[in-house]
């Protein structure tokens, strides 16, 4: 696993295999508190991985014991504008980097996500816990509004009623129920959360590049629309793809998923 940032970076970028990069929040003392440092960091992070050829698939998680603990307080409360930490620019919002990134992110949750933390593993595409996560929304406890997507997204992933229970209370989620309650994709030993998600990772990284990109993208386009217009929309560019199709093509590919559904089942 070949590092490239130093170890006191704020985010540490890691190449465990081919096609994945594995990213870590790097404040472990703070429980990887958002301080603007970190933000701007993260931020630069993703920009650059949009312009490696070879990546296909990243996996975010946090040092130490935490995921996130959300936004650094301590600096919030000493800001003289707590307006630009809680609504951001581009060059500081870290879930804006993630939900804009073209390929998939994966967050390991291997701790607390506590707010700004909840908001930023919301902001991933999937989530794999520890079993020793747990999620916080503590926004009515410190006196803010969120802004970057908790009050909208998490209500969809798990129901009002739940979302409001955790939201105007503050109270934690523990992995076990966080993942009956469709939060989390699956709940694992805190030793195997990492492998896992880079196994997944892999997984994603070996699909069809210009195919990955594009569902990803038609999935959350989708998701942000009424049934029927994101139908209409599944529609469309599922004609716009098919149009660009070469002879052959598909044929090729069936095989080739084939050979990789027999080669699973014999490994099960």
């Amino acid at each position: 696993m070949s590092a490239e940032a130093a170890s006191d970076s704020l985010v540490l970028v890691e190449r465990p295999q081919p096609g994945c990069a594995l990213l870590t929040l790097n404040r472990p003392r703070a429980k990887n508190a958002l301080s603007l440092a970190l933000r701007r960091e993260l931020v630069r992070t993703f920009a650059a991985l949009r312009n490696d050829d070879q990546l296909r698939a990243v996996v975010l998680t946090g040092a130490g014991d935490a995921f996130c603990a959300g936004l650094d307080l301590k600096e919030l409360g000493s800001s003289a504008d707590p307006t630009a930490a809680v609504v951001p620019g581009p060059e500081d919002d870290p879930v804006l980097a993630v939900t804009s990134f073209p390929w998939p992110v994966i967050g390991a949750i291997n701790g607390v996500a506590i707010t700004g933390g909840f908001e930023l593993a919301l902001a991933c595409d999937v989530l794999l816990a520890s079993s020793d996560a747990r999620f916080a929304d503590t926004h009515a406890r410190v006196g803010v509004l969120p802004g970057w997507g908790l009050s909208q997204k998490l209500p969809r992933l798990i129901g009002l009623s739940r979302a409001k229970e955790l939201s105007l209370s503050g109270n934690f989620l523990d992995a076990q129920r966080a993942e009956a309650w469709g939060l989390v994709n699956r709940v694992l030993p805190p030793q195997d959360l990492l492998p896992q998600a880079l196994r997944l990772a892999a997984d994603m990284a070996s699909a069809l590049p210009e195919a990955l990109a594009a569902y990803k993208r038609l999935i959350d386009d989708g998701a942000a629309l009424p049934l029927a217009q994101a139908l209409q929309l599944e529609k469309q560019r599922s004609a716009d793809w098919a149009r660009s199709l070469a002879a052959g093509a598909v044929e090729e590919r069936r095989r080739a998923v084939a050979e990789r559904g027999r080669a699973q089942q014999s490994g099960l």
